[in-house]
C-alpha cells in the first residue's frame, strides 16, 4: 500500500488516518498494558526513561540552534540566553515549568524588540 494506491478521494485521508494511528496509539496501548507490569526502579524503565529524556533534550536543542520562522532572524546568543535564563526561572521556582516557560519568553520577546 501506497499513498497513491488508489484514485478515491477519500483514500489520502484514510492513509493518513490508518499511518498515523499505528505510528502513535498502537504504541501507546501497548505501553500502558506493560507499563503496569514493570517496576519504576526495573533498568529497562530507566533506559526508556533516559532515551526519552535525551530525545526531548535533543528536539530543543535543535530549536535553539537550527531555528526555523522567526525565531531564526534572532542571534543565537538571544536563543541561548533566553534557555538559560528560563531554567534558572524554573529552578528558582521550585521546578515550576510555565515559570521558566513565559521567562524565557519574556526574554526572547524583549531581544527580538530590541533588535528589530
Amino acid at each position: 500500500m501506497s499513498f497513491d494506491a488508489f484514485d478515491a478521494w477519500w483514500w489520502p485521508y484514510l492513509f493518513i488516518l490508518a499511518a498515523g494511528w499505528l505510528a502513535t496509539d498502537l504504541w501507546r496501548f501497548l505501553g500502558v498494558m506493560l507499563g503496569g507490569r514493570i517496576s519504576e526502579e526495573s533498568d529497562a524503565l530507566v533506559l526508556i526513561r533516559s532515551i526519552a529524556t535525551a530525545l526531548v533534550a535533543a528536539v530543543i536543542a535543535k530549536l535553539i540552534v537550527f531555528p526555523g520562522g522567526a525565531l531564526a532572524a534572532t542571534p543565537l546568543a538571544l536563543r541561548l540566553a533566553a534557555a538559560g535564563i528560563g531554567f534558572v526561572a524554573y529552578l528558582l521556582a521550585r521546578k515550576r515549568v510555565i515559570v521558566g516557560i513565559l521567562v524565557a519568553e519574556a526574554v526572547l520577546l524583549v531581544g527580538m524588540l530590541q533588535f528589530y
